[in-house]
């Protein structure tokens, strides 16, 4: 049984007009596609959860809203669909929409939310059977991989000492969003833009996504 959230009615009734209609449809086909989602509200977004996990999430944006699922990176994109905002290496919000007609057809919308949630059952079956019986075993903490500072930043931190000092100070999870976002950069002119944002986020003692928390 489909079940909403009223703060969730009230992000979009307050989103940016032409953000509304988007995040309705967007809405629609979650729900659709796996009707034992249940909305909540997670670093001040719309987010859905699926047997207890993060599934999919959307917010709205000045020009643009943005819309992902939880493991984009281990779903098919037939339609290119990710291509459209930040790319399927992000994590949450892959695709970007501006109005309504940049949205796929409420099928193929459905479609990818069944893949998600076919996924979703499988991760999570496999996680419980790799417990081992009716004993459950507790599961280890997975150490966070920080990769390893780019010579690009690690200059500009020469000369912005309080900026590097907030980064050290960082929980590991949270100087990897600041790294990868560097080193998925494929342009040169984008590199040095995402290294520039990051030593100014850094100075205001900011994280990679603090407007969503």
């Amino acid at each position: 049984m489909t079940t909403t959230n009223k703060k969730i009615d009230k992000y979009i009734k307050d989103a940016p007009e032409y953000a509304g209609p988007i995040m309705d449809k967007l809405r629609k086909a979650v729900h659709k596609g796996c009707p034992q989602a249940k909305e909540v509200i997670k670093w001040g977004c719309p987010y859905f959860m699926y047997r207890d996990k993060l599934f999919c999430g959307m917010a709205a944006f000045k020009k643009h809203v943005g819309f992902g699922f939880w493991n984009s990176k281990e779903m098919d994109d037939p339609e290119n669909l990710f291509a459209s905002g930040t790319g399927k290496k992000a994590s949450m919000c892959n695709a970007h929409f501006h109005t309504t007609k940049e949205l796929p057809t409420q099928k193929i919308l459905v479609d990818y939310v069944k893949q998600a949630k076919k996924l979703t059952d499988k991760l999570v079956d496999a996680d419980a059977g790799s417990q081992g019986g009716t004993k459950k075993k507790k599961k280890a903490k997975k150490k966070v991989v920080v990769p390893k500072i780019p010579t690009d930043l690690s200059k500009e931190f020469k000369t912005n000492k309080n900026a590097k000092k907030y980064f050290d100070s960082l929980a590991p999870s949270h100087r990897r969003e600041f790294l990868e976002w560097i080193l998925e950069a494929k342009r040169e002119a984008t590199r040095e833009k995402r290294v520039n944002e990051t030593i100014k986020l850094l100075k205001e003692n900011k994280t990679r996504h603090w407007k969503y928390k």
